[in-house]
């Protein structure tokens, strides 16, 4: 990770929390989909040092677990 870049530094917090919280809700809940896309957003920043890269792989996850919910799963 590259901690010459604030930005990138914040996205990556940001990015790492609300994989936490969907970490901690799939486990509690018992749902596999949302366990492991938190258990991706949490270990993905420390390879991706781009602010943009990183939001962008963020919004894909997210959306990708927005429409497999949606989809019954």
């Amino acid at each position: 990770m590259d901690f010459s870049s604030t930005g990138s530094l914040i996205t990556s917090l940001m990015v790492g929390s609300v994989g936490l919280g969907l970490f901690l809700y799939g486990r509690k809940q018992t749902r596999v989909p949302h366990l492991a896309v938190g258990i991706t957003m949490m270990v993905y920043p420390y390879f991706v040092t781009g602010t943009l890269p990183m939001l962008g792989i963020a919004v894909v996850l997210l959306g990708g677990l927005w429409a497999l919910r949606n989809a019954g799963a």
